[in-house]
């Protein structure tokens, strides 16, 4: 059997790298504290549940799910009164949204559903894996646009050459950030926006964890922007806001004939979501919110107790304004290491998991990312084990 080229193209999955780790670790003895994949630890809220197992009671939901059943009509618009009541967008609910199998699915379906094999896609280096990997399945070109500390985790638009720009059909972004915790300014993305106008480009910003936004902070839509609708769609997903994350219910909204060619790509691989999912996904938008202000204030306490664990075991880390992640420079003491490897210490000598860096793109090499997935007496527990390894003798 030969796996087809453009598989062959893909680097090792991130956190299959982690599960052998983790694998290894395990058959020693040693007890797991798992900070890896960003995977939300808290119970879906009682209402969406109640939701779905009313209707899963129902034979009628049972079948597939169609876009002209009433299930997807409604769930299109409860998607398009939530953008409207959370961003003051306006969306027209029949051509300018899409529901998704999870919207990382949605984020790997787009690069085939634009991309011809000598047409490039821009993405920031390091990012959120499928953001590039989606890319290289569609057989389609990669062009890293580097982003570091330096820049604030933003991408020069201006140094992009212009034989790549000509070729370029794609363009993706993600604030706040997956994994660099980086959130863009209003600015920031108007550039972008023109950018991607004047080039013809299609601009991707994916807004997972927008929700999850603290002291103060407030995360922008794209389609906030004038004129974003031209050349923009934006991906987001309930995993995250409501911890959802095995329902895989994303959505897509913005430009009317992106969506309408990544319907049509979808259209022959899937029926869409199980009926009884989505009326528990339109309970979550258009219910009570206040489980979602409750969410942000566990990851919120979480991030200032392991900021302040870290450092105190002598490990400074930033204090990211989103995300439910910690973007970490690996200590100096280690920097020898690469991140794969100084992964590989932390769960072989203490059983804590992290993802390394390299895992999200070139630029991620030297460093990890802390998901904060789990409660505070576990974060105490894994910064203590963390600083035995900080004071190891080298």
């Amino acid at each position: 059997m030969q796996e087809s080229n453009r598989m062959k193209r893909l680097p090792k999955y991130l956190f299959t790298i982690i599960d052998g780790l983790k694998a290894e670790a395990k058959a020693t003895g040693i007890d797991i504290i798992d900070l890896g994949m960003g995977n939300p630890d808290q119970p879906t809220p009682k209402h969406i549940i109640d939701e779905l197992c009313a209707r899963v009671k129902d034979p009628e939901n049972h079948g597939y799910s169609r876009t002209i059943d009433n299930v997807e009509v409604e769930f299109r618009q409860a998607i398009s009164g939530w953008y409207k009541s959370k961003f003051n967008v306006d969306l027209d609910s029949e051509s300018e949204v899409l529901p998704l199998i999870g919207s990382k699915e949605g984020i790997a379906h787009i690069s085939l559903a634009i991309l011809n094999n000598d047409d490039m896609a821009l993405v920031p280096n390091p990012a959120y894996p499928v953001h590039f990997n989606g890319v290289l399945i569609a057989g389609g070109i990669l062009h890293n646009m580097p982003v570091s500390e330096e820049n604030n985790y933003l991408p020069d638009l201006d140094a992009v050459p212009e034989d790549v720009i000509e070729k370029a059909k794609l363009m993706f972004l993600c604030y706040p950030s997956n994994p660099t915790c980086a959130v863009a300014p209003r600015s920031f993305l108007a550039k972008a926006v023109a950018f991607a106008r004047k080039h013809e480009i299609i601009l991707v910003h994916d807004l997972a964890y927008s929700d999850l936004a603290f002291d103060g902070y407030e995360a922008i839509s794209i389609l906030q922007i004038p004129g974003a609708k031209n050349v923009c769609v934006e991906f987001h997903s309930l995993s995250k806001s409501y911890n959802m994350a095995g329902w895989r219910v994303g959505l897509a909204v913005g430009n009317a004939e992106v969506l309408a060619s990544l319907s049509k790509t979808k259209g022959y691989i899937d029926f869409g979501m199980f009926k009884p999912v989505q009326y528990a996904a339109i309970k979550a938008l258009t219910g009570p919110q206040d489980c979602v202000t409750k969410q942000v204030a566990i990851y919120k306490k979480r991030r200032d107790f392991m900021i302040d664990a870290l450092e105190e075991a002598g490990w400074k880390i930033p204090k990211p304004k989103a995300t439910f992640y910690l973007w970490a420079k690996i200590p100096d003491k280690y920097s020898a290491l690469t991140s794969v490897e100084f992964t590989a210490l932390l769960i072989r000598e203490v059983g804590v998991v992290v993802s390394p860096g390299a895992g999200f793109g070139d630029n991620g090499e030297g460093f990890v990312r802390f998901a904060l997935v789990e409660n505070i007496d576990k974060l105490r527990e894994a910064a203590k084990r963390i600083k035995k390894v900080l004071n190891m003798k080298a």
